[in-house]
């Protein structure tokens, strides 16, 4: 990964009230490629996201962006730091349409980005005027990944964006996401393994809240010891 990346974390601690969850996380992540958080339930990954994203308060280590400490930051600031999250659920206005949806994550930019969306998920534009709610669960994951790209991120964290979706639908957004990869920081927590190497150039194997395991996707898949930390 470069020298210089765009996302830098040493010595992360987090977690629930006295519950701590996080112990001492070090990882980075570059301005483009992606990076996937691997372990099993419980391993602190959605904890991780969720302290990165400012909706847990870390205590302990440093957050920095850019070479710009962002710890202290609330979660609208990092936003606008250009720091977007995808979380596992809740993540669309399921009483809403497709379209307003769309229009609620482009806070008032022009109709050329909701554009650029539809052209990353055409199935999308099929979908404008029906409400969120009665999307598939495939449909669900790409409007909430469009709502987030029009904050025009440039770090997506993206945690379990193909749970619950259908095997043809997991390809496409697949797909789309190694699109995305290649001009933009992504950092995907994810259970189908194979998918999330093949998305990312680096992996991070979490194991009761500290990085057990670490390297380029292609030694970590094939490191013996990746199926014992990630086995119930």
């Amino acid at each position: 990964m470069s020298d210089a990346p765009l996302l830098e974390v040493t010595d992360l601690c987090s977690g629930y009230g006295r519950s701590q969850v996080l112990f001492g996380i070090t990882m980075r992540a570059p301005h483009a490629g992606g990076v996937a958080i691997l372990g099993r339930n419980g391993a602190g990954k959605t904890t991780l996201l969720k302290t990165l994203a400012g909706e847990l308060r870390a205590t302990g280590g440093s957050i920095r962006l850019d070479g710009k400490p962002i710890e202290g930051r609330t979660p609208e600031q990092r936003s606008r730091d250009g720091v977007g999250s995808v979380p596992q659920e809740q993540a669309i206005f399921a009483r809403m349409t497709v379209r307003e949806n769309l229009l609620l994550g482009a806070r008032g930019r022009d109709s050329g980005a909701i554009d650029q969306v539809l052209r990353i998920f055409p199935k999308l534009g099929r979908r404008l005027g029906q409400t969120a709610g009665t999307l598939s669960g495939g449909e669900r994951k790409m409007l909430a990944v469009g709502r987030a790209l029009l904050g025009r991120p440039r770090l997506l964290m993206l945690d379990e964006p193909t749970e619950g979706v259908w095997i043809g639908v997991i390809e496409e957004i697949a797909d789309q996401l190694m699109e995305l990869a290649g001009r933009m920081s992504i950092i995907l927590v994810e259970q189908h393994v194979e998918l999330a190497l093949r998305v990312a150039s680096y992996a991070y194997v979490i194991d009761r809240g500290t990085v057990v395991l670490e390297g380029p996707a292609d030694d970590v898949r094939n490191d013996k010891a990746l199926l014992r930390y990630l086995a119930p």
